[in-house]
């Protein structure tokens, strides 16, 4: 159960920190440090299942909606510039009409309740 949360948030840290040597090794530091954190937790507890939902969570936003960008015009220091951005199979492209209306089809919020 907590394994493949864990592997799940290295991949996602590897697609979304690729070029970013240095954030890599410091986000997959700190999910090892969260995940040595909640070792001491009984297995199948509440408390476990909340942990794992939450880095399930974690590594699917990482994944979809983390963009890279760098500079590639522009000069340094001022607000204007060109950026490269590193869109790949998992980010998430929204369209207009989800901007327009965040609450979703029909200005109703939609919950996952995970079938409870």
């Amino acid at each position: 159960m907590a394994l493949p949360a864990y592997r799940a948030l290295l991949r996602a840290t590897r697609i979304a920190f690729a070029n970013d040597t240095a954030l890599l090794h410091s986000s997959r530091a700190q999910i090892r440090e969260g995940f040595r954190s909640k070792r001491s937790l009984e297995p199948g507890s509440a408390e476990v299942e909340g942990a794992v939902k939450h880095a399930e969570g974690v590594a699917e936003v990482l994944r979809t909606n983390v963009v890279q960008g760098k500079r590639i015009g522009g000069v340094e220091g001022e607000g204007e510039g060109v950026y490269k951005l590193n869109i790949h199979k998992d980010t998430e492209r929204g369209d207009n009409d989800t901007v327009k209306n965040p609450r979703g089809t029909g200005g109703v919020v939609k919950v996952d309740t995970g079938g409870a």
